[in-house]
């Protein structure tokens, strides 16, 4: 029988490219700090398009596939927010692994082909890039599921094999814990000042999870990447 793979977002739709690097809000990085900001500038670790901001289209679908599709058909207990504390203490695991180069210790959380499209990005890093990988799940500011995907496999007649992968996006600042430690006050839109740029990442992280009857599997990753928008900003200059 023909091999078909089906890729559904929500209703059975698929999703178009994710609109990504909407940088209106954010202003450039001052002329001097160019040369320092492009030695330090982290290289994109996988081959995946930045994201930043959610999507209104997306969460609507988002709700749906939850509502109707995963929690009564894959698992009635499935809290989107149960997801997200959870995806947060997997982006601090999976970040300490990246600056330690301690990849092989992940084959328990991301795929083997992440791993490997990973390794050769993370080896070539300098310490002060790897450095730049860390993320204390504290210093997230604001978690977001930009996109949740159904896929099917109808290879089988007997058995169709689905999954559900779920977009992450975290921002994150660095050093945001002892700011609150220290009772300073955290602007709202940190993210655009100057000031916090340079400490403001981003991370893209995508979650797999096999939910076929008698094979479900655990959540892992196949996708990680992290960013500062400022770096995109200068990019595109």
């Amino acid at each position: 029988m023909q091999h078909t793979l089906r890729r559904c977002l929500t209703m059975a739709t698929m999703g178009t490219t994710p609109r990504m690097r909407c940088f209106a809000t954010l202003p450039h990085a001052p002329e001097q700090n160019k040369n320092q900001t492009s030695r330090n500038q982290l290289p994109r670790l996988m081959d995946f398009p930045e994201i930043i901001w959610p999507s209104a289209l997306n969460t609507i679908k988002n709700w749906i596939t939850v509502q109707f599709i995963i929690r009564p058909y894959f698992d009635s207990e499935f809290q989107i927010k149960d997801f997200i504390f959870g995806a947060k203490q997997a982006l601090q695991v999976v970040s300490a692994r990246l600056v330690g180069g301690d990849l092989n210790k992940l084959q328990d959380l991301v795929t083997p082909d992440a791993i490997a499209e990973l390794k050769p990005v993370v080896q070539k890093l300098s310490m002060t890039q790897r450095k730049q990988l860390e993320i204390n799940e504290s210093d997230i500011y604001l978690s977001f599921p930009y996109q949740i995907g159904i896929m099917f496999d109808d290879a089988n007649d007997k058995l169709q094999k689905r999954w559900v992968e779920i977009t992450m996006v975290f921002h994150v600042m660095r050093g945001l814990t002892e700011m609150r430690e220290r009772g300073e006050e955290i602007p709202w839109n940190m993210g655009t000042l100057p000031e916090y740029q340079d400490r403001v990442f981003i991370c893209n992280y995508r979650f797999k999870k096999e939910f076929t009857a008698g094979q479900q599997s655990d959540w892992t990753i196949n996708v990680a990447n992290h960013f500062r928008a400022i770096d995109l900003i200068n990019e595109s200059k």
